[in-house]
This record gives structure tokens, C-alpha cells and sequence, in this order.
């Protein structure tokens, strides 16, 4: 199984690059992972700043368990080609690249990373945000072994579309489905996008269950009052991980005795509930671990 996957991503949090004193109230949230944005959260007279800023907090070493990664402008951008190098010196955990709709975009990052001397361990995640890039998921996730996640851009797919945000998420949910198949069949993780109304708590929720049910790893969110509540939806409940040990255990014991048929609670149980199992479990070790 893939290590991308195993990680804790549940809640992955937007900061501002800008703001000095939302780059150091990161330091204290529960999330997975940070954005440290220099994209739509920077005005176009700040942006060196932020660059300057954030790179700093991103080599600080100061931010504990927390993945930290870095947001640069997209593509074609006039802040693209000097964001890019100075994520590559700061070395975060990944760099995050919006409006990514080709394996010929991510290719040029990785490029571009590698020319600026970016360490190993800092890898590319791939917003894709757009109907092309839902089209041509599958090559955007297997274009490089540096690319580890997808990141759903739902708000810009919501305009490309005309689609209006209601509960549910029905005009999103072939995008979704294809970026979600890209990414299973790569091997690579995958994030739900954001929640905009940050005041209606039981319509995030909802749409946390909703993710989580579909098969996302975890949520980018654009509040702090979002984390807790999203690390609740998408860690493997008590349940969960009792039935996880339950099949295990009975599994191994089958082995054991050589049967070939296996039950739990009346039902049958194949390898592929196995494997299942112990990827809950597993990813159930690693959030204890945090």
C-alpha cells in the first residue's frame, strides 16, 4: 500500500502567506497538513513578501508532525517561475501546484523543482480544478513519481461548469469520481475540496461524511474551526476499527486451521476485506502516533 495513502491527511488547512499571525497560529492547530498560500490568499502587491515569508516558515522546522507545504501561483502566472525556486530551497513537504491539467504541466514542475536543487522528499501535489483536468486525471496522477496527491479544486470546477454549490454536490460528482479513479489507480492520495460557508457547521459536517464515504483521504479547509471536526469524520471510528480486528483476527485463525471460508458476523469474508482491514488499522496506528 502506498505510503502517500497511509499518511494522515484528514485536515488539510489553507493559511494565508501574508499573515505573519496566521503562520505562527499554525504551529498550535490540530491539523494533518498546511497550505502555505501564495496564491488567492496574496494580493498581487504582496506576493514577493509572502514568498520571502513563507519560505522562511516552510525551512523553520518549527511546525511539529504538521505536513507543511507551500501554494505558488499556477502556471503562466508572473510569480510561477519565482515561487518554484524558492519552494525548491526551502525544501517543504510538497509543493502545491493549482490549475494542473496536463502530465506536460507536472512534468515542467518537476523540471522545474529539480533544476532549483528541491531535496528529494519534497513532492509535487497536483490541484485539479478544471473540466480538462478531470478529463485527463489518469495521466495528470501517473505523470511523475513526485506527484503523491490530487487536490480537488471544487470551487473553480464549480465555475468552469456553470454548476451551482448545493447540498450534495450532484453538478461536482462525475469530476470527483474521475479524479478519485485517477488517483486509486496511480496509487497516489487524494483530497475532497473546500467548504465555503464556514458558519453552517452541520452542512461541513455533512459534506466531510459525504468525502470520506466517497473514498477521499481528507478535506482542504479554509478555516481553523474546520479541523477538529473534519479529523473526527475521516478517522476510522471505534467500530470501524473493532470490526478491522475482528476480520484479522478470524482470518489469520482460518489460516491457521487451513479453511478455506471465513465468516464474521455471518458474513463472508475475502482477501480484499482483509486488505481493507489492515489498511484502517494501519491508518488508525498512524493518527494514534500523532
Amino acid at each position: 500500500m502506498s505510503d502517500a495513502i497511509l499518511r494522515p491527511r484528514r485536515s488539510v488547512l489553507y493559511m494565508p502567506g501574508a499573515n505573519e499571525r496566521a503562520l505562527e497560529k499554525a504551529k498550535s492547530l490540530p491539523a494533518d497538513a498546511l497550505i502555505l498560500d501564495l496564491e488567492d490568499a496574496v494580493a498581487p502587491d504582496a506576493k514577493a513578501d509572502a514568498r520571502e515569508r513563507v519560505a522562511a516558515a516552510a525551512a523553520s522546522g518549527e511546525y511539529g508532525y504538521r505536513e507543511v507545504t507551500i501554494r505558488v501561483n499556477g502556471p503562466g502566472t508572473a510569480w510561477h517561475a519565482d515561487d518554484l525556486r524558492a519552494a525548491a530551497e526551502a525544501g517543504p513537504d510538497a509543493v502545491v501546484v493549482p490549475k494542473v491539467d496536463s502530465a506536460d504541466t507536472v512534468r515542467k514542475v518537476e523540471r522545474a523543482l529539480e533544476a532549483a536543487g528541491a531535496p528529494d522528499r519534497t513532492a509535487i501535489w497536483a490541484m485539479v480544478e478544471t473540466p480538462r483536468a478531470m478529463l485527463d486525471a489518469r495521466a495528470v496522477a501517473a505523470a511523475s513519481e513526485r506527484l503523491t496527491v490530487l487536490v480537488m479544486g471544487t470551487n473553480d470546477l464549480a465555475k468552469e461548469l456553470h454548476a451551482e454549490h448545493v447540498p450534495g454536490r450532484a453538478p461536482l460528482l462525475t469530476g470527483l469520481s474521475l479524479a478519485l479513479l485517477a488517483a486509486r489507480d496511480t496509487g497516489k492520495a487524494i483530497l475532497d475540496g473546500v467548504y465555503n460557508d464556514v458558519k453552517n457547521a452541520e452542512g461541513f459536517e455533512a459534506e466531510c461524511v459525504q468525502g470520506r464515504q466517497f473514498g477521499f483521504d481528507g478535506k482542504t479547509l479554509i478555516h481553523p474551526s474546520q479541523v477538529e471536526p473534519c479529523n473526527r469524520a475521516f478517522a476510522p471510528s471505534a467500530d470501524q476499527i473493532a470490526r478491522a480486528q475482528k476480520i484479522i483476527d478470524a482470518f489469520d485463525e482460518a489460516t491457521r486451521e487451513g479453511r478455506g471460508v471465513v465468516t464474521v458476523d455471518g458474513r463472508m469474508i475475502e482477501n480484499l476485506h482483509v486488505e481493507d482491514a489492515r489498511r484502517i488499522l494501519a491508518l488508525a496506528e498512524a493518527i494514534a502516533g500523532r
